[in-house]
């Protein structure tokens, strides 16, 4: 297939816009013409890249996704299969590919290299150094992904080091994931050819990192929010800094994509020309990927947008195919089979009893709004009959955890700041093993919640005294084959009503998944009980 297309040409490189006519034959650039006289209106600049994201937090398969990406000006992601490998293992990974691989959109799939995340948590696979190797050589895989276990960096343990040794013999990037590390052992965790970091929550945090050579993902996703702490880095250090969404929610994703922070960098003043090198040629530099950057020669991959202001995307070209055009995406799909890991029996309420056994003091995670971050919160419990039970005047809720793989008992625990005067949320997309995790007001409405998730083997629901409101996810638990707009709706319709029923938080259906995260510091819950990560050992709920 050949054809032309004409418009004002954005010279990444050269840092300069001219009109000219673009030439494309077979999917690859073949000329460029500048044309001085012209003038034009639109725009064409090379397609965005989202430098780190899990598809799966989507809850879309890949190939859903990137019909509704590509509406946004994205050409590629650097897809961390994260999610569905500690669900199902290696044929997670395989299935993320297979579906992405009927679509014209370019995802770059790494090796997951912590699955699980900690042996401190039960998850329905793991990979081994082993199959690290196995996985670089079977699929086509671009990198390894986030090294998550930094203490285990850090204290030189066999499996990890074997694991980022095996990246290195195949030449592949090493992605990072270090919250708040510094001083020498940032240094020791670096020195491992470790060399992103997506988790920086402060400038200062960041620079350091950036001294000792790391490049920065700005992360704004769906709960954390990062990028108006960390955009002055795009100032001095633009070469060391890229744009990446790690977790977006369906709704999120309904209305924009990494074109929401190239407008917000814009409009905030910074550089053009540096704000479309952290979507475009530091993420193709530094992971190496073969996506094109308007040049004779590149891949045709690009997007004409309106102006340099709202960058509202009129076409989007993927290796010389239109894939959307004036608001219609044109990427057609398959419906995939489905894989999944569920092995549970529904719960009683008195599953989640906490008997007080006469101790007050207890332990409670602290949510901080728009984080990945907890605090510990120390505070008198109330007690009725024996039994520790949630304090909504204090805004203190139960928080358990249900391993969806073996048919233990949930761990039970406390949670701040979530605000719900009635009802229980619950869902099966709890990072990173991905076990049922549910916020509630009474035992009888968690069971409720939970039990909700088992008979849709995998979801979101959320219960209050009278009605149910569930989002089924079939796929790992963590994804559906429907669309993005039913997806979108059903969601926004769970998280309407639970801050209905009294929080206040931005995202509350994102901020649940992350409170089984054992590598985010400083306090949170697994299928195994209440974990210190900063001490990385489980702990009490009760204070003696």
């Amino acid at each position: 297939m050949e054809f032309n297309i004409k418009g004002n040409i954005v010279d990444v490189f050269k840092e300069v816009i001219y009109p000219g006519t673009i030439y494309v034959e077979n999917g690859v650039i073949t000329k460029i013409t500048p044309e001085k006289n012209s003038k034009y209106s639109n725009y064409i600049l090379p397609g965005f890249i989202d430098s780190h994201v899990h598809i799966e937090s989507s809850m879309l398969t890949p190939s859903e996704f990137a019909k509704n990406a590509v509406k946004f000006g994205t050409v590629a992601t650097v897809s961390d299969p994260h999610e569905i490998a500690n669900v199902c293992g290696i044929s997670g990974i395989k299935f993320m590919i297979d579906d992405a691989e009927q679509v014209p959109f370019k995802f770059f799939f790494g090796a997951p290299s912590c699955v699980p995340a900690t042996n401190m948590e039960t998850s329905g696979a793991s990979i081994s150094s082993t199959d690290i190797d196995i996985i670089f050589k079977t699929f086509p895989i671009s990198y390894l992904s986030e090294v998550m276990n930094y203490p285990g960096v850090v204290n030189e343990e066999a499996d990890i080091i074997e694991k980022i040794k095996i990246a290195k013999k195949f030449e592949f990037p090493i992605d990072g994931h270090c919250p708040n590390l510094s001083g020498d052992n940032l240094k020791k965790y670096i020195s491992f050819g470790i060399t992103t970091d997506h988790e920086c929550t402060s400038l200062s945090e960041a620079l350091e990192k950036i001294q000792n050579g790391m490049k920065i993902l700005i992360r704004e996703g769906s709960a954390a929010k990062n990028f108006d702490e960390l955009i002055p880095l795009l100032d001095k250090h633009p070469d060391y800094v890229m744009f990446c969404t790690d977790d977006l929610h369906p709704y999120d994703l309904l209305n924009g994509h990494i074109n929401l922070l190239v407008k917000r960098a814009n409009d905030y003043g910074y550089n053009l020309f540096k704000i479309l090198r952290a979507v475009t040629l530091n993420p193709v530099l530094h992971y190496k990927l073969p996506v094109g950057l308007l040049r004779v020669g590149d891949d045709a991959d690009f997007i004409v947008v309106k102006d340099l202001k709202d960058f509202e995307v009129i076409q989007t070209y993927i290796k010389g195919q239109l894939v959307y055009k004036e608001g219609r995406t044109l990427i057609e799909i398959n419906k995939p089979s489905k894989i999944n890991t569920f092995n549970c029996s529904f719960r009683e309420p008195s599953d989640f009893n906490v008997p007080a056994d006469g101790k007050s003091k207890i332990r409670v995670i602290e949510v901080i709004d728009g984080e990945l971050l907890t605090n510990e919160y120390i505070t008198e419990a109330k007690i009725f009959d024996g039994l520790a039970i949630a304090d909504i005047e204090n805004d203190i809720l139960k928080v358990a955890v249900v391993n969806r793989y073996k048919d233990f008992k949930p761990s039970v625990g406390f949670v701040k700041n979530f605000g719900l005067k009635n009802g229980a949320l619950a869902t099966s997309v709890a990072h990173d093993s991905h076990n049922i995790i549910v916020i509630g007001t009474t035992d009888e409405l968690i069971a409720r919640a939970v039990n909700l998730i088992i008979k849709n083997k995998g979801g979101i629901a959320f219960v209050d005294g009278t009605c149910q409101w569930s989002l089924p996810l079939p796929i790992g638990g963590l994804m559906t084959d429907d669309t993005l707009e039913n997806v979108s709706a059903k969601y926004q319709e769970i998280e309407d009503k639970v801050k209905a029923n009294g929080t206040n938080l931005k995202s509350p259906l994102m901020t649940i998944t992350f409170m089984s995260l054992l590598v985010i510091p400083h306090l949170k819950i697994g299928d195994k009980g209440l974990f210190n990560v900063d001490k990385f050992q489980f702990v009490d709920i009760f204070i003696d």
